[in-house]
């Protein structure tokens, strides 16, 4: 499980006194573990594709602090936030492409938008990107 290796990375974060990696481990061990919460509250298991989730969210939202710290012109804190992205995208699963999503509409008995997008977040939850499938969609 995705969660176990982020686990690991930060023990070994630790041993290595890297305190950006562990920044990051922690960040996403926390945000996991109120998602473990919130799934036991429904009588559910945390699963990668949850994870995965958590991890794309945090993703986004570093993006973000790093464009605030380069408007500021905070260079270091912008490397950091950067490094912690690219920490993060090692556990993420390679996105499938354009082609790939089309060929998968394609052979897909029913083409409508909502029938396409359950097919998608059902069997290929955080392997791709959501808003390229709904407009690929809007195009059969």
């Amino acid at each position: 499980m995705i969660l176990d290796e982020i686990k690991k990375a930060n023990i070994q974060a630790l041993k290595d006194k890297d305190t950006n990696a562990r920044t990051i481990y922690g960040i996403v061990s926390n945000k996991a573990m109120l998602e473990t919460i919130k799934k036991r509250e429904k009588g559910e298991e945390l699963c990668d594709a949850d994870v995965i989730q958590i991890i794309q969210k945090t993703i986004k939202e570093l993006t973000e602090e790093a464009e605030n710290y380069k408007k500021v012109g905070n260079t270091t804190e912008e490397t950091n936030i950067l490094n912690q992205k690219e920490i993060l995208e090692r556990y993420l699963p390679k996105m499938m492409s354009n082609e790939e999503i089309r060929e998968i509409i394609a052979s897909l008995e029913d083409k409508s938008i909502g029938n396409v997008m359950k097919h998608f977040k059902t069997n290929y939850a955080g392997k791709c990107d959501m808003k390229a499938v709904s407009e690929i969609a809007k195009q059969f």
